[in-house]
Formats: structure tokens, sequence, C-alpha cells
């Protein structure tokens, strides 16, 4: 279906998650694959049947207007087929991936002007969503992790906790999934690595969408 992947591969060593003035330390002990761009228009219709989406006219454009709860199903669909095993990443899962052990504001840097070339937001979107993989990709060669669309992951919303933790998995209960990324109607400081956004997970809308994470087998 066109959907690519690259290895990520943590140090076995804490990174910081969030602001610096609200944040934890998180190892991650495992590595994964994680879906190099966000689940495009095309694929969601090859494995749904149909195109949700409200900014149609090309597959490559990041499929939206899909809920968590959609997501589930997509990827239930996917795992049927025996081939591995996806799922959604963690919150910081997603946040490593797009930081590659960086501290800036962005994965690539601190500057609005430099998110020009590395994403799709309120300046220079035009008003809706693009292809998926046109800006510069990070250093994992992960494309559009900042802008274009939000991306569900798996956490339920919740305030970080304090201290050291290994493989979080978000709270155990809450009724909001968090997404990650900002998008292409919002300004640069929802684009940023540590923004954080959270949803019902039931909610739609047209500049939220997803990637895919795929576990590495052992």
């Amino acid at each position: 279906m066109g959907m690519d992947f690259v290895l990520v591969e943590p140090e076995m060593q804490a990174f910081q998650m969030g602001k610096a003035d609200n944040h934890y330390n998180v190892i991650l002990s495992r590595a994964y694959y994680l879906q190099t761009t966000p689940i495009t228009q095309g694929q969601w219709r090859m494995v749904m049947g149909i195109n949700p989406s409200r900014f149609q006219g090309d597959e490559w454009r990041p499929v939206e207007q899909v809920s968590w709860d959609d997501c589930q199903i997509f990827i239930q669909r996917l795992n049927s087929l025996k081939e591995g095993n996806y799922r959604l990443p963690t919150e910081a899962e997603w946040e490593y991936a797009c930081r590659w052990g960086q501290r800036t504001a962005y994965g690539f840097g601190d500057t609005e002007e430099e998110l020009l070339e590395n994403g799709w937001f309120d300046r220079n979107s035009e008003g809706g969503t693009h292809p998926v993989g046109l800006k510069k990709p990070n250093k994992w060669g992960l494309y559009d992790m900042h802008g274009n669309v939000w991306e569900w992951t798996q956490d339920r919303f919740s305030a970080f906790p304090t201290g050291t933790f290994t493989d979080p998995k978000g709270s155990d209960s809450g009724a909001s999934r968090v997404m990650r990324g900002g998008s292409w109607n919002l300004g640069a400081s929802y684009c940023r690595a540590e923004s954080r956004n959270y949803e019902i997970p039931s909610y739609r809308f047209q500049n939220l969408g997803f990637r895919l994470l795929l576990e590495v087998k052992i």
C-alpha cells in the first residue's frame, strides 16, 4: 500500500519529554518501526473502502476526519492479515522519534522560519492539507512530524507524572486521547515537538490524522 517505515532505536538512557518547565524523564527500552509519513487517503481507502477526508483530489494527501476509534478499526483490519503487529505510537514513542535526541523547539531547530521548510502550518498551507513527504524529513527520515495534520497517539490524556518511567503508556483512565504534531490551520507554536492536544476518541476533524507504528519482532 506504499507504507514505508524506518527503524527507531532508542538509547538506553532517559530523555526529557515535554516542556522544560513541565516534563518527565522517559526510557524507551525497545526499538520500533515508525511510518515515514501519516497514513494517506489512498492507504485508508484500500483498507476501509471509503475516503472520509475533507481535502480530496490527491490520494497522497493525509487522511483526515478520522477518529481514534476509526483508527483502531483500520489497525485491526491490518493486523488480521498477520503480517505484523501495527498500532498507534505511544506519546513517548512519538515525541522521541520527533525530537531525534534534541531539546530544540522542533526536531530540526528552534525557529519558525525553519518550520517553513519542514512542515505545513498556517503561514504556508494555503488553507488545507498537502501530499505527504514534500517537506524536509527529520534525521530519522520521518516526514510531516510538524504540521499538515495532528496525529493520534495511543495514550489517554493526563498531566505528566514526576520521576523516571520506562516505556510509559499514559494514564489508565481518562476520556480523551492525545494527539501530537500540530496542523495546517494552526500557528507554529502548536507544531512544536512537545505540543499536546487531546479529544474524545469519537472526535473527527479536517486537521486530524495518524501514522502507524510497527512493532519489532523479538
